[in-house]
């Protein structure tokens, strides 16, 4: 190479695979620096638009009761239910936690407790207990 790098030593450095490395070069030597500019979003494009995408985080923001749903709750099962009723989109469930990702959302783990739980009741009760 030009610079001295070896097209292996590039590829480590930058994570491809040298036959990537090889293309680039072989572009650059046959077009010139414009086979080398971005090539755009790889792989298939989203089922969901921006705008469904928005709209979708304003009803999980709603809650799953929405839906029927007993608790407030909401799974990847659910999501992708929800995602189905709303905008006519079917999404495996195993593939709905990139949504979730992609939107800033992380896993939840209900916690084991009532939600009427009175945890002032319960600090003044832990109080008189433990003053003898």
């Amino acid at each position: 190479m030009e610079r001295g790098l070896s097209q292996a030593e590039i590829a480590r450095q930058l994570r491809v695979v040298r036959q990537t490395v090889a293309r680039w070069v072989h572009g650059y030597r046959t077009k010139g620096k414009s086979a080398l500019r971005k090539a755009g979003r790889a792989g298939r494009k989203p089922r969901l638009s921006e705008k469904q995408r928005q709209q979708l985080e304003k009803l999980l923001v709603a809650g799953p009761e929405r839906l029927g749903y007993e608790t407030p709750l909401w799974t990847c099962p659910r999501v992708a239910h929800l995602i189905e009723q709303e905008f006519a989109v079917t999404y495996h469930e195993g593939h709905v936690w990139k949504i979730l990702d992609a939107l800033g959302w992380s896993p939840q783990r209900p916690e084991g407790r009532a939600r009427e739980r009175n945890e002032e009741q319960i600090l003044i009760g832990r109080r008189r207990c433990c003053q003898h």
